[in-house]
């Protein structure tokens, strides 16, 4: 299968870690130029050299902060800036606290809001002219609770979903400029968030979190967790020309986890 991805231009948002960076290892393999965002920037000067030796510099960062409007713009306007076009945007964002209705605070809400949700607005905003030249790719990563809502996690619940929402209607509106967008929702991933999420919830049960993940485990058909090379292979095929008729869909990476239909 052809991918067709040489030459073309991708920003990876949350991109220092976890999906985010599996996702950008995995373009950079295909001869895609990657440009990194994130706020950390000691780990992103740590993963475009890991990256760019790999597969001979095609890894550029810059430090963004994704609620911050003007930091977004800056970063679209850097890979555009550095490759001269853009081609590729994957949305991605750390998880909001965990925490019971009663708990969360409207600051939380707010903050929850601006992270996983306006933040993609904002970013698709930004990229919008420069994808609309010669047709592009928008990934929105969620979470599988966009299919069956997680316990304890209220604000990835509600936000999440806005996602798909979002998703489904811009597919209509970009179709005619030959813009496809999909959502992808990873289920139980092996990444730090994960690891943490199983330290709170092991930690509220009484259980080791190593009770806790064959808990886990014991719900996903596959038996194991996922790799985030398995994921961002996922993500990969749908950005690439092999994907010419799929788009406002949400795809779930998560080993048959989630039982809905």
């Amino acid at each position: 299968m052809e991918m067709k991805l040489n030459g073309k231009t991708a920003l990876v948002m949350a991109s220092s870690q976890g999906l985010g960076k599996a996702i950008a290892a995995s373009l950079i393999e295909e001869g895609v130029n990657v440009v990194l965002a994130s706020r950390n920037e000691e780990k992103l000067a740590d993963v475009q050299s890991e990256l760019s030796k790999k597969n001979g510099g095609r890894a550029s960062y810059i430090p963004t902060d994704i609620t911050d409007s003007s930091q977004i713009q800056r970063a679209v306007q850097h890979a555009v800036d550095t490759y001269g076009q853009l081609d590729i945007l994957v949305n991605n964002a750390g998880g909001p606290p965990a925490g019971s209705f009663e708990q969360i605070t409207d600051e939380q809400w707010q903050q929850a809001f601006e992270l996983n949700l306006l933040s993609y607005i904002r970013t698709i905003r930004e990229a919008l002219p420069h994808l609309k030249k010669n047709g592009g790719k928008i990934i929105n990563i969620a979470s599988s609770s966009i299919k069956e809502p997680i316990p304890g996690l209220l604000l990835s619940n509600t936000f999440r979903t806005g996602i798909v929402g979002l998703t489904k209607t811009l597919a209509s509106e970009l179709a005619g400029d030959n813009i496809l967008i999909n959502t992808v929702a990873p289920g139980r991933i092996a990444t730090d968030r994960v690891a943490f999420l199983d330290e709170v919830n092991a930690e509220k049960q009484g259980m080791t979190k190593a009770e806790m993940e064959e808990k886990v485990k014991e719900g996903i058909p596959l038996g194991r967790y996922g790799d985030p090379e398995e994921f961002a292979k996922v993500v990969t095929f749908l950005v690439s020309d092999a994907n010419s008729y799929m788009t406002g869909s949400s795809f779930l990476v998560d080993g048959g986890m989630v039982k809905s239909i």
